[in-house]
């Protein structure tokens, strides 16, 4: 199975999970999920970190021992001779190469992370979103010409997702230049065919319901349906796929940060900037490039967990 058969295979697979509002038991799908979530220890220990670095994102540059960009020990490094500063008593990290706290750096450089992350992953909600509603509602309720607006909107996304991801990112990155905010808009595009083709099969699934037929036996009309009614019943996987998506945007932002695709200016704190300036002396001073790569593999981490929890809560057959 291709890699591009297997993302749209799990985006459909999404969509249909969350088509149904009511389980067996009468009870909301959203509330029984909440119930697993309780249980699950995955799901708690996601939450747990993803909340520990929200807290040190908002709060960590209030509490830095030091100016983060501050060489304020440049005297006692030195690199070409491979003499540095590790973990000590004023230094909890040690010192990078220019003689900074690297403490301080990574409280403020967390949050220039979710900064990253949480925009790149809002591009693609928001843009992904308006293509997925106008590709569901032209096939919902567009008759012919809708069905055939809906498949060349499928086709392109079908042609994204085929493509890797870090791939397409780097792409556009390199097309717009160096800077943050290319970053952020390189991450988001490729989070667009994601929730555009995942909203666009949650509205398909509506179409069918009991209400809508009732709505358009009313005379309703059909904008207003799509809006007022499909489309917000339609948004419950995009909820549990924003929290897989930050996991991605915070990696692939740090990836292209890494590749010096980054924010331009080498002093400002980020966990991908930083790992790119360390990798050139891993071999005297490791522990520069450990404490932002575990930083960000230990986030990702948890949206993962988080997002694969809420999922299977959705989902009886991967519990099993």
């Amino acid at each position: 199975m291709s890699l591009a058969t297997t993302k749209t295979s799990k985006i459909d697979r999404l969509a249909e999970l969350t088509a149904k509002t009511e389980t067996s038991s009468g009870a909301s799908l959203w509330r029984e999920a909440f119930r697993r979530l309780r249980s699950s220890k995955m799901a708690i220990i996601g939450a747990v970190v993803i909340a520990v670095f929200v807290v040190v994102a908002i709060v960590g540059p209030w509490f830095a021992p030091h100016t983060p960009t501050a060489q304020t020990w440049r005297g006692e490094v030195f690199p070409n001779q491979g003499k540095f500063i590790g973990a000590r008593g004023e230094n909890w990290f040690g010192l990078d190469h220019l003689g900074r706290d690297m403490f301080s750096r990574m409280l403020v450089g967390a949050r220039q992370t979710l900064l990253v992350g949480v925009v790149s992953m809002l591009i693609g909600l928001v843009l992904g979103a308006l293509v997925g509603t106008l590709s569901g509602a032209a096939a919902t309720l567009g008759g012919r010409a809708g069905r055939r607006l809906d498949d060349a909107i499928m086709r392109v996304t079908d042609l994204m997702l085929a493509l890797p991801s870090l791939l397409l990112a780097v792409s556009v990155a390199a097309v717009m230049g160096q800077s943050l905010t290319t970053v952020m808009i390189a991450v988001g595009v490729v989070q667009i065919p994601i929730f555009a083709r995942l909203l666009r099969g949650s509205m398909l699934a509506q179409g069918g319901k009991d209400y809508v037929l009732a709505a358009r036996s009313l005379g309703i009309r059909k904008r207003r349906i799509v809006l007022t009614q499909i489309m917000p019943n339609s948004l419950s996987p995009v909820i549990v796929q924003a929290t897989l998506s930050l996991a991605t945007a915070i990696i692939e932002a740090a990836a292209l940060s890494y590749l010096g695709l980054g924010n331009p200016d080498p002093a400002v704190p980020e966990w991908g900037v930083m790992l790119s300036q360390a990798q050139r002396f891993f071999d005297n001073a490791p522990m520069m490039s450990m404490y932002p790569a575990v930083a960000i593999i230990i986030t990702a981490l948890g949206f993962t967990l988080l997002g694969e929890a809420m999922r299977e809560a959705l989902d009886p057959k991967l519990r099993g």
